[in-house]
Formats: C-alpha cells, sequence, structure tokens
C-alpha cells in the first residue's frame, strides 16, 4: 500500500512527489512515457524565475533526481482505469498490474494534436514549437510560421507579431474560426501574412527547420514558404478519458476542480495541463503539483490516521 500514487512524470507530478514525500508520505509515480513530459522537448527554458537559463531535460533530470533522493519509486506502466479498494483505498490498474493507494494525484498532461506530416516529429525542438510563450523569443527578428486558424493560433500571430520578422499564417479552410476582434487585430499588423486554403505536406531543412512544403487547394499547385520557426496551433488533447467516471471533465475533456486539485471523487486528486484552468506553463504546473500533493497527504492524515 502506497500513500500516495501519482499518475504521470512531467512537472506537475513530480513536483507533487516531492511534496508528498517531504510530508513523510511513500509515493510511487506511474508513467507509460518516462520521466519529465512534454518540458523535456524544450531546448531552452528562459521563463523560469530564479533560472535564465535551462534546458527542459535539464530540468527534468534534475527534478528527477531530487525526488528520487527522497525514496519515491517509479513504475514505467499505462494506467488504464481506477477502482475502489478496501477500507477508502484505491486501486490504480495499469497494463502491468495493480497499484493500491490511499490518495491518488492525476498528473496525466495534455498530447498536442498533430499534423501527422513528414518532418514533424523530426523538428520539435528545432524549429517547430508548439508554445509560443515559451520558445518565441528565441526567433526575434526571424520569419516564424503559424499553423491554425482558431483563438489560439491567432493569439500566437498576434504576439509573435512584435518579435518575429513576418509572421505567416497557414489554415486549411478560407474561413478561419478565431473571434471577430481577434481577427481584426491581427489583419491590421503588417507583418502578419495569411494563407488559407492549403494542405501543408512536409517539414524539411537540415537539422533545423528552414522550409514547409505545402499544396494550394485553389489550384493544386505545391509551394514552399521559408521559415524558421513553425508554431502548431491546432488545438491539444487531454489524457483524461480513463477516469471520466470518476472526475468531472468539462466540454473539452479537461479535469474540472478547484484549486487544490480536489474532484468529486474523495481522495483523488488532479493537477497540470490535465486540469481546466487559464494559464498553461511550467510555473503553473508546478504550483498545482504543490498544491495537489499537500491536499492529498491533508486528505490522507485526516481519513487514515
Amino acid at each position: 500500500m502506497t500513500d500516495v500514487l501519482i499518475v504521470g512524470a512531467g512537472p506537475a507530478g513530480l513536483t507533487a512527489a516531492l511534496y508528498a514525500a517531504r510530508a513523510g508520505k511513500t509515493v510511487k509515480i506511474l508513467d507509460a512515457e518516462g520521466i519529465g513530459g512534454q518540458i523535456t522537448k524544450s531546448p531552452l527554458v528562459e521563463n523560469y524565475p530564479g533560472i535564465a537559463k535551462m534546458s527542459g531535460m535539464s530540468f527534468a533530470d534534475n527534478l528527477y533526481e531530487q525526488v528520487s533522493a527522497l525514496g519515491v519509486e517509479f513504475e514505467l506502466a499505462t494506467a488504464l482505469r481506477i477502482e475502489k479498494g478496501e477500507n477508502g483505498s484505491h486501486v490504480v490498474v495499469t497494463d502491468d498490474g495493480n497499484f493500491e493507494a490511499r490518495a491518488v494525484i492525476l498528473a496525466t498532461g495534455v498530447k498536442h494534436r498533430l499534423l501527422n506530416i513528414p518532418g514533424e516529429e523530426e523538428f520539435q525542438g528545432h524549429g517547430i514549437s508548439f508554445c509560443t510563450l515559451c520558445d518565441g523569443a528565441f526567433f526575434k527578428g526571424r520569419p516564424v510560421a503559424v499553423i491554425g486558424g482558431g483563438n489560439t493560433a491567432i493569439t500566437d500571430a498576434l504576439y509573435l507579431s512584435a518579435l518575429a520578422s513576418e509572421v505567416t499564417i497557414l489554415h486549411r479552410r478560407d474561413e478561419f474560426r478565431a473571434d471577430e476582434n481577434l481577427m481584426e487585430r491581427a489583419k491590421s499588423i503588417p507583418n502578419i501574412f495569411w494563407l488559407p486554403n492549403v494542405n501543408i505536406e512536409e517539414f524539411q531543412g537540415s537539422g533545423n527547420l528552414t522550409q514547409i512544403r505545402y499544396t494550394d487547394k485553389l489550384d493544386g499547385s505545391e509551394k514552399i514558404l521559408k521559415t524558421d520557426a513553425a508554431f502548431i496551433a491546432i488545438g491539444q488533447v487531454p489524457n483524461n478519458l480513463a477516469f471520466a467516471d470518476l472526475t468531472d471533465l468539462d466540454a473539452e475533456g479537461y479535469f474540472a476542480s478547484d484549486e487544490g486539485g480536489a474532484t468529486k471523487s474523495e481522495g483523488i486528486f488532479v493537477a497540470g495541463d490535465c486540469r481546466k484552468k487559464n494559464v498553461r506553463q511550467l510555473t503553473t504546473a508546478i504550483a498545482d503539483g504543490s498544491n495537489a500533493a499537500v491536499a492529498a497527504w491533508k486528505y490522507i492524515d485526516s481519513k487514515f490516521h
């Protein structure tokens, strides 16, 4: 029996483990994809308070070593569902056995919706990004592209227009889904350019991204856009459906919880990008992990002692 079992080894999950272990609880983390989550794909993090520069991989490695030193255990496994155990405990059923705990923290994160085209995986962290706040400053004075047609894409383009030499928005449809006020602002900015009605075929480059090959859907012609970066903004998919019977989900599939991560199920808490909130950044994931861990160990102390 573990005190706190955490599903997900990204920054939120690792921080929750740190706080729970420091409170004297036994902690186990489950993750099917290893340690660190999406932050490991960021080549440079410059917006974490107190640390001017670090790689996402270094951050994850340091946090892993920190929690490992406290006795936190790790299991490489995919959580499939949560069942009720005996005497108020929970059983997390995985593809590699069952794990019982007094409290569970779901820090399952999100996955970026992908185009699934050649070069997309190769150039992640080498020109392809999903976060303008994280990586936009690296392309100051250089041409960049934004892919998408909703509020996120247009907001990203507006932010990048103050940094990049030019911003080209590529969208598969002729109409954009963004709010009208965002569209009006973007259309008034001279270094934002528009490429609607395109199918993106391939990301190309040598080491780093240098161009995007796309097809004009109106005439079928194939064209090339020279760019130093492509910010993909076609949505995210939270990894939450396996736990929908125990937690409330909003319309987009994110966990609905209070700031402490509490859910409608006693002893089950949520933290990180998988939770409904306004800002999804490294700092907010860490804050979520702290809050959920404190809530979890307080719950354990009140319930089992």
